[in-house]
């Protein structure tokens, strides 16, 4: 009889969306029928799963707009989510929201600035109307592909989940694992299959569910989750667990301090 071996615990599809857009990363912009893409500005997600864009006045896709009937164009807007520590392949995960964008007049685009400043203050906010134009997308479906599964989203699970409560300080602490206690990752090597043990242990993510690892091996990389012996919703719980895990005493002190 083969012994059936428990995944770990996951966030849900809409909870890494979630934190996907939280978290903010890069983006691009791919109208449809295009094979171009352009990063903007600026791109915020918002949490009803609509987006906002800011290109420069000049730029060829503001001029396609305005071309268009009321500067409106299908497009799909690309978030790609890095790993904090520098990796061999360093693109965790990707988000893809398509719908249609339209062009802003300027009252709109005020409002459209104001409600984005109050969810993520940015100076670059301060170029609209001012030689960068507002764009908004309102999002039909959604996409997402990470070492967890791929996945199809409406606009009403995104919005009915919530993002990762560590999701903005993970890569902080990532990155201070990395650097500073290298010999509290190796150690993990403990928990993985066999035939991974040999390979190169790096952080690559965290959540209230667990740890994630990827191991840069000679035949490639290959990506692991170690789970917490159960979810965690503050920093104390998620001390508790990283202690449990990894055995080190700096874990003591609350991440994020």
């Amino acid at each position: 009889m083969h012994e059936t071996v428990r995944r770990p615990a996951t966030p849900s599809p809409a909870e890494r969306a979630r934190s996907i857009a939280k978290r903010g990363g890069q983006a691009a912009v791919l109208p449809s029928g295009d094979e171009s893409r352009s990063r903007p500005l600026l791109h915020h997600v918002h949490p009803d799963g609509s987006a906002t864009v800011l290109y420069p006045d000049r730029h060829p896709l503001v001029a396609a707009a305005w071309q268009n009937p009321h500067g409106e164009f299908a497009a799909v807007l690309e978030v790609t989510d890095s790993a904090p520590v520098r990796l061999r392949e360093p693109v965790r995960g990707l988000l893809w929201l398509t719908g249609g964008m339209r062009l802003l007049p300027p009252e709109r685009a005020r409002e459209e600035v104001l409600r984005v400043a109050e969810q993520r203050p940015d100076p670059r906010l301060l170029d609209a109307g001012h030689g960068a134009t507002v764009l908004r997308m309102e999002t039909a479906s959604l996409a997402l592909a990470d070492a967890e599964h791929t996945d199809s989203l409406d606009p009403t699970s995104f919005a009915a989940a919530e993002p990762d409560p560590f999701c903005l300080y993970e890569d902080g602490w990532l990155r201070h694992l990395e650097l500073s206690h290298r010999d509290v990752v190796g150690p993990l090597n403990r928990y993985l299959p066999e035939h991974l043990r040999g390979g190169h242990l790096r952080p690559l993510g965290l959540d209230r569910y667990g740890v994630r690892l990827r191991v840069e091996a000679s035949d490639g990389d290959h990506d692991v989750r170690l789970g917490f012996s159960r979810p965690v919703n503050d920093s104390e719980e998620l001390s508790t667990e990283l202690r449990r895990l990894m055995g080190c005493p700096f874990l003591a002190q609350r991440p994020g301090r």
